[in-house]
């Protein structure tokens, strides 16, 4: 890992533990939409240190919840579906063989799977809600919010100098 790497994973980091926290009311609870959640998407564009970066990023905020602490479940269930769903869309639209929705649409199915099958549980509710709300607000933050950054940032990259 070279500077620049360690630099993206730590500004990832930031922004997604600073963007969860500071939006505390719309970024816990089994109805949420993470705003920061818009980040997972660019980990199709910068690789893995954004997924290293957003996976810490989401234990720090997971960690610190303002809200009301879930434990360990959130703390490393969170964390882990942040890294599958980054990774994954990573590895298949990281190429640009495969169009960068498909890898969003991934990460979308990820977050709400996991995220929404032990939030139904921690907070007892209902698999279908549980999974169905986490649904709804991913596709929002992730789907919308993260489908327009990496259309804006996608072909500026390399003229900043910071494709891998």
């Amino acid at each position: 890992m070279d500077s620049k790497q360690i630099a993206l994973i730590s500004i990832f980091a930031a922004l997604y533990a600073i963007g969860v926290i500071s939006l505390a009311p719309f970024s816990y609870g089994l109805v949420q939409v993470r705003i920061a959640d818009a980040l997972l998407p660019l980990s199709i564009v910068f690789g893995m240190p954004v997924v290293i970066g957003l996976s810490l990023g989401t234990f720090i905020a997971n960690t610190l919840n303002p809200v009301g602490n879930l434990g360990p479940i959130d703390i490393f269930g969170g964390t882990i579906a942040n890294f599958i769903a980054t990774f994954v869309a990573w590895k298949i639209c990281g190429s640009n063989k495969v169009p960068f929705i498909v890898g969003i649409g991934c990460q979308i199915v990820i977050v709400s799977v996991i995220v929404g099958t032990y939030l139904s549980y921690l907070l007892g509710s209902t698999l279908i809600a549980g999974i169905g709300y986490l649904f709804i607000g991913t596709f929002l933050a992730v789907g919308i919010l993260g489908s327009l950054l990496v259309v804006i940032i996608k072909n500026r990259i390399e003229a900043i100098g910071i494709k891998n």
